[in-house]
């Protein structure tokens, strides 16, 4: 094989492993969709649901604390309005977060929640949540968001203590239209009261 035919096949080579590298990073994203719609992985759009049965267990109390951050110098100030609740187990409980853009252009951010300990994660079903959906804030606009969950009563009885903690991070992309849109309503659920 002479060395023009060795250059062409390798000319033709990295020609088709270009074509094939566009090819397969244009289907990465409907196949990251697809995969994770099967599998139930990263659903942040997707509310969790709780059996009509459940009951609240009295005879049982759980400390669920609630934590804030932002990543990545997101100009916004993010916070739980409350540290910590005691709850039961079975118990539908709705508390909020504040947030506020310390910016002067409009910022789309995305939530996602962690839970410590990991282990307790199956067990708290969030019903309604901010994290479902990216949030657009105008210039120093600041918002007050819902979070409805319950615990499950099947939680291990081990588990005395819950940490709900959400990191907000920028998206990208965010346009002056979706910085207009209204903020979502928030269905009525009844507040529990505060704790002491």
């Amino acid at each position: 094989m002479s060395g023009t035919t060795r250059h062409r096949w390798l000319l033709g080579g990295l020609a088709l492993a270009s074509v094939g590298m566009f090819g397969f990073g244009y289907a990465l994203r409907p196949l990251y969709y697809t995969l994770c719609r099967l599998t139930g992985f990263n659903q942040l759009e997707v509310a969790d649901t709780a059996a009509a049965s459940i009951r609240p267990v009295v005879s049982r109390t759980v400390v669920m604390q609630f934590d804030s951050n932002l990543r990545d110098n997101l100009p916004w100030t993010f916070r739980p309005e409350e540290a910590s609740v005691e709850l039961h187990p079975g118990q539908i409980v709705r508390t909020f977060y504040d947030v506020s853009n310390n910016s002067d252009r409009s910022i789309r951010g995305q939530a996602i929640a962690s839970y410590a300990p990991e282990s307790a994660a199956p067990y708290v079903r969030k019903l309604e949540c901010f994290c479902f959906t990216t949030q657009t804030l105008a210039a120093h606009e600041h918002r007050r968001m819902a979070v409805t969950f319950v615990v499950d009563p099947a939680l291990p009885s081990d588990v005395a203590a819950l940490a709900l903690s959400y990191t907000f991070f920028e998206v990208a992309g965010a346009s002056s239209v979706e910085a207009l849109a209204a903020p979502a309503t928030v269905p009525s659920v009844p507040t529990r009261a505060r704790n002491k």
